[in-house]
């Protein structure tokens, strides 16, 4: 048996793998849609595609040895159950195809996560109710974990996790609605290719400072895990800073405690690209990301400047945050331009 390449040589046991996805691509490349197309579209059946699954070949072997078997033998009641068995094979191979045509996929979209995260990609489909649709699927011919579409009352939806690797617009993949109803002895499937992407947010920074100092009028106070001012302690909760663990009381407690500040909290908050001097650029966009976040999380204003860009806020809210993580994730990599 040949050994695994150790020295980054293909190997030998590669090969039939490579084959066989050059193969694939190429059968790929040959079905509709070809290329990303605009949402929505209604599936017709000449891009339905129906295969024999691997119990419809059985079957079909099954058949093939009846029937030898029955005009061998002359055998004219055998002989019937198998033109019987055979027709209903056929009428399972139309009945696949139907699940799937005149079905119309009305969008597919997916809410922004951070980077590394997976994003769940979110299909929309209608049909008309007159024809029940069971067991259709969705999935990316691929590596992705196939889910359920179920189309109840004429309307569903079918929820596919992607994951996720940089911030910006992410692609989405060519996907696949497939079924195996009523019988089990074909496959029929059609593709989905939307060209509209999803908006993938900045990984937020997992550890660092607290957020600067508000400006402004010093309206109210809130407890914090950094300050100035010890308020009281507090159980741990996940997420917490190790810098804000109380050791001593953590001991005498047998518990992990954590300091909780009062903290003076300005007006707005202003998320400053300019003033993070010493980091890296995607440095700076986790930074802010995490920001962004903390102060969404503790009801403050905040605004953000961004080199070339007009400020966003001050405000707070989910449309402004969503504002502020949109511009992060879509600022250009490293050298393109912003310093």
């Amino acid at each position: 048996m040949p050994s695994p390449s150790t020295n980054g040589a293909p190997s030998p046991n590669d090969a039939p793998a490579s084959r066989w996805r050059r193969l694939r691509a190429a059968a790929l490349s040959l079905t509709r849609p070809r290329t990303p197309e605009a949402l929505p579209v209604t599936i017709d059946r000449r891009r339905v595609y129906v295969l024999p699954t691997r119990f419809g070949l059985f079957f079909a072997a099954l058949l093939l040895g009846m029937g030898v078997g029955a005009l061998n033998y002359n055998n004219n009641p055998a002989l019937l159950l198998c033109l019987l068995l055979g027709g209903a094979a056929q009428a399972s191979l139309i009945a696949a195809q139907l699940q799937l045509t005149g079905m119309s996929i009305v969008a597919i979209d997916a809410e922004p996560v951070a980077a590394g995260h997976p994003i769940a990609l979110r299909l929309h489909a209608q049909a008309e109710p007159n024809r029940i649709r069971r067991g259709v699927r969705v999935d990316d011919d691929d590596v992705l974990a196939t889910s359920v579409l179920n189309l109840d009352q004429g309307r569903g939806e079918a929820d596919v996790l992607l994951p996720t690797q940089q911030r910006g617009w992410l692609a989405v993949p060519r996907l696949r609605c497939y079924t195996t109803r009523p019988l089990g002895l074909a496959r029929a499937w059609t593709y989905v290719w939307s060209d509209t992407p999803v908006l993938v947010y900045a990984a937020p920074e997992p550890n660092g400072p607290p957020l600067p100092g508000g400006v402004g009028e010093q309206a109210q106070t809130r407890l914090h895990a950094s300050g100035d001012d010890v308020h009281h302690l507090r159980s741990y909760r996940p997420g917490d800073a190790r810098r804000a663990i109380a050791w001593k009381p953590s001991a005498r407690r047998d518990a992990l405690l954590v300091r909780e500040y009062e903290q003076p909290l300005g007006a707005d908050v202003v998320l400053d690209w300019n003033q993070l001097h010493g980091l890296t650029y995607e440095a700076r966009v986790s930074r802010l990301a995490r920001w962004v976040d903390e102060a969404e999380r503790d009801g403050r204003r905040y605004r953000l400047h961004l080199p070339g860009q007009p400020d966003l806020g001050p405000d707070h809210g989910a449309a402004h945050r969503h504002a502020c993580q949109r511009a992060l994730a879509l600022l250009p990599a490293a050298g393109g331009g912003v310093r």
